[in-house]
């Protein structure tokens, strides 16, 4: 499969080629979860897929307990329907553990985990509890082990959601823990197989390599168990059976992603999206910056900020798509409710252009 037949395959399946009748809940089902370290990308992601979307669907989804907040892949923050939680949480068991132990795993040596377990249970069942809180009831017990780790220690062996209104639109604030099971209402699958993320992820993201997928979702040793699936394959790429690829001539809008959107995150080889040197510049230690894409491809990177949404390209972009950017940027503008804001466009950021920017502000 060629580059461009890849990268139009992708798009379709994201729901970037156009935008998509979907509800809502529909969306986050098909993208199996989206990315949520801060409130607001998730909004955006949606908004930039949907044909019709306001912030209150989400929101309305989140206090409804259909689509929940936790940390999920790659040990971190999400948002995902209920009913995959319930599955995708138990595949995330060996992940977040692993990640607590890189974490924390020193400052936490000889601690009992299972027993760490029980006791965080006993403190949060019937309640909620933000994440000093309940670090402090921990300390009680572990006066030795500094409060951080014990917090974040929980939140990595026990099914945790994080309630609204933490979450929605514009709300920040200490995480609060509550048991995903009394959220919900409903137990987690036991043992929950694997191919169910596979076929979920190529569904949303595919084709895709062995390595793609784990890049994802923070899981190992795959390779079995794709090739034991029935899944069509073109080369190293695996794909389900019955998704066929996209027409390499679909024309890509121009598209906004936000701050960590999955898209930038989803594979270990990214140039269907974005070149290496893109790259280098959008993915930055734990940062994802939020992208615009251009013919289908990050084209750079973009923030609101001081009233105005501010533009940088990583190349010189012809006057056509720079109009498309500034009609789709003013388009985003309303939806964040700075309607007839200012768009500022910054000089492009060749190869000799620091990184990052000295004064471009992080997510907020």
């Amino acid at each position: 499969m060629d580059l461009r037949t890849l990268n139009r395959t992708t798009l379709q399946r994201q729901l970037l080629l156009r935008r998509s009748a979907m509800t809502p809940l529909e969306a986050v089902r098909h993208l199996v979860a989206l990315q949520g370290q801060e409130p607001n990308p998730p909004y955006i992601g949606l908004w930039s897929r949907l044909e019709s979307f306001t912030h209150e669907e989400l929101t309305g989804l989140l206090y409804g307990r259909q689509v929940v907040r936790s940390s999920l892949l790659r040990a971190t923050q999400h948002l995902t329907a209920a009913e995959d939680y319930l599955w995708l949480r138990p595949l995330m068991d060996a992940p977040m553990r692993r990640s607590r132990q890189a974490a924390f795993g020193r400052v936490t040596r000889g601690l009992d985990l299972e027993e760490l377990a029980r006791v965080a249970r006993k403190h949060l069942t019937g309640q909620t509890l933000t994440r000093p809180q309940l670090a402090t009831l921990l300390a009680e017990r572990w006066p030795h082990i500094e409060r951080l780790a014990l917090g974040w220690s929980a939140q990595s062996v026990l099914p945790l959601v994080h309630v609204p209104p933490n979450g929605t639109w514009n709300r920040y604030g200490a995480t609060p823990f509550t048991l995903a099971e009394e959220w919900l209402g409903r137990p987690l699958e036991a043992a929950p197989p694997v191919e169910r993320l596979v076929t979920r992820y190529l569904a949303a993201f595919g084709p895709a390599t062995v390595m793609d997928v784990q890049a994802w979702s923070g899981l190992t040793r795959l390779r079995e168990v794709m090739e034991a699936m029935p899944l069509r394959r073109h080369g190293k790429l695996y794909d389900l059976p019955d998704a066929p690829p996209a027409d390499p001539d679909t024309p890509a809008p121009v598209r906004f992603l936000p701050w960590f959107d999955n898209l930038m995150v989803a594979y270990a080889d990214r140039t269907r999206v974005m070149s290496d040197q893109a790259r280098s510049r959008v993915c930055v230690g734990a940062i994802v910056y939020p992208t615009f894409l251009v013919d289908g491809t990050v084209g750079g990177i973009w923030n609101i900020h001081d009233g105005a949404l501010h533009l940088l390209p990583f190349d010189p972009l012809p006057d056509e798509t720079m109009g498309e950017l500034e009609e789709e940027g003013a388009r985003l503008l309303a939806f964040t409710g700075m309607q007839g804001a200012s768009i500022t466009w910054h000089e492009h950021a060749n190869c000799s252009t620091s990184w990052p920017p000295s004064n471009w502000p992080g997510p907020r």
